[in-house]
């Protein structure tokens, strides 16, 4: 009985073990035929996927196209496949489709190209200096000697009229002699019956009058030595006008030829702004704008003024324009020499040009802008003819406005600037188009040529999608004309 079970127990351990050996052969038949059928269709997507690549390039260098895998020849980055897509028939050359996901990780923005009056800001630094126009230089007319300075150091306020200075001078004791003379003379010619002699000695006096008054002396002063009868050995020089002494060359006791410079009067009730304006600003400013500025010594507090000159020569080291402002001082506050940050505000219109509806219909005058009329006529200062303020380049309040996009969109390489139109109608397609810009007005660009009102312009991403249209051949920014890549060996 024991053996019989020995034996029956060893037969089936190899039935079992039959059994098992032949299971793992099925089974691995059967893995090797499903691993088989896997990897076919794997080799044909991939043989599929090769047949797809256009060439190799880097994701750093896109210029480099190599038809084979393999390292940048620059970076040794390795290169990366670039696909070749069938074109649909109604995608332009300079389109590029992408998708949904695409767009986000490129994220894309767009904004609606409008029409739209927009405002410039133009910021200047400048200093406040003399207005030339009220600068008065006191001089000896005659040859003398300088008695007494009634003004005797810099910075002292004058008034128009005040004495400056006492001179002695023979030869206005001369001139004073010859006209005693010749009032002698008219008097005692009075009963002449000849008129001519009366006449001819009359004349004399007026001509010795005019030579005293040429001579500085006032008409009350001439009156003065004429009622005197005798001749004074000094005379004193007034103050043409009312300011303040800024320069003072002279001192009691010194000696003086004719047109010897004594005092230089400056009247600070007006001053000028003098501003620098970078090259790029000069666009939007005009004569006659109102300008605001502050200075240092008085910060918080806003001064306005009027530009009045504009320089016509650029300063070729700093690249600026000076920029010339009117400004009242009635109080003398703003003195020359302090610092002042201005800013003048220009909305502009169709053209670039300046919208002010201030001067729209108005005549100005060309050397004073404060001088503002409704009608033509002349300067109530300097009397010249004012001129229309559409000549000074404004324009009127219903100009049309100007195309304008921001100022992202647009890649500007050189003289060519491209931007993209997200297409309408068509989800995913962006248009690259050559545009024609004007000037730019802050965080915008006037559009000239090559975009309508209404179109929705990409302002965000548009390096990316320029990168790929770049990789396809396709027209760009850095290559107007695109092309077929070229292999790179």
């Amino acid at each position: 009985m024991g053996t019989f079970n020995r034996k029956f127990y060893s037969y089936v351990s190899k039935v079992m073990i039959y059994i098992l050996v032949i299971g793992v052969f099925f089974i691995g038949s059967f893995l090797q035929e499903d691993a088989l059928a896997q990897t076919q269709p794997n080799q044909s997507s991939h043989s599929e996927e090769q047949a797809k690549i256009k060439y190799w390039t880097c994701s750093m260098h896109p210029q480099i196209r190599q038809p084979k895998p393999g390292k940048c020849p620059i970076c040794a980055m390795d290169l990366i496949p670039v696909m070749s897509e069938s074109q649909s028939e109604d995608e332009g050359p300079r389109d590029l489709k992408l998708s949904e996901n695409a767009q986000k990780l490129a994220e894309i923005e767009v904004a609606s190209v409008e029409r739209k009056f927009v405002s410039v800001e133009v910021k200047m630094l400048g200093k406040i200096e003399y207005d030339e126009t009220r600068l008065a230089d006191v001089a000896a007319r005659v040859p003398g000697r300088l008695d007494r300075l009634y003004v005797d150091y810099t910075g002292m306020p004058v008034k128009k009229g005040d004495h400056l200075v006492d001179i002695y001078s023979p030869e206005l004791l001369s001139a004073q002699e010859e006209l005693f003379q010749s009032l002698k003379a008219v008097k005692t010619l009075e009963k002449s019956s000849i008129e001519s002699i009366k006449e001819t000695a009359q004349k004399t006096v007026e001509a010795v009058r005019e030579k005293l008054r040429l001579w500085g002396l006032t008409k009350e002063q001439i009156e003065e030595i004429e009622k005197g009868g005798k001749p004074s050995d000094h005379i004193t020089i007034y103050s043409p006008i009312g300011g303040i002494v800024i320069q003072k060359n002279a001192v009691e006791g010194m000696y003086v030829d004719t047109g010897t410079q004594i005092y230089t009067i400056a009247d600070l009730s007006q001053v000028w702004v003098k501003l620098d304006a970078y090259e790029s600003d000069v666009e939007w400013i005009r004569y006659g704008q109102e300008i605001e500025f502050q200075a240092e010594s008085y910060p918080g507090e806003v001064f306005k003024g009027k530009i009045a000159f504009i320089d016509p020569v650029l300063n070729e080291k700093t690249r600026t324009v000076k920029v010339r402002v009117n400004v009242p001082n009635p109080d003398g506050r703003l003195k020359p020499e302090m610092f002042v940050r201005a800013v003048v505000h220009s909305k502009v219109a169709l053209g670039g040009k300046v919208m002010d509806e201030s001067l729209v219909g108005k005549w100005i005058c060309p050397m004073h802008p404060e001088i503002v009329k409704d009608e033509a006529g002349s300067c109530d200062i300097c009397g010249m003819p004012l001129v229309s303020a559409e000549s000074l380049v404004y324009v009127a309040v219903d100009s049309k406005p100007p195309i304008i996009i921001p100022a992202s969109a647009p890649l500007i390489t050189g003289k060519r600037a491209v931007v993209y139109i997200a297409v309408k109608d068509k989800q995913g397609v962006y248009e690259g188009r050559e545009v024609v810009l004007g000037p730019r007005a802050g965080d915008f660009y006037v559009v000239k040529e090559g975009l309508n009102e209404g179109e929705n312009v990409v302002i965000n991403g548009n390096f990316k999608i320029d990168s790929a249209v770049q990789i396809l051949a396709k027209p760009s920014m850095m290559s107007p004309e695109g092309g077929e890549p070229v292999p790179t060996h």
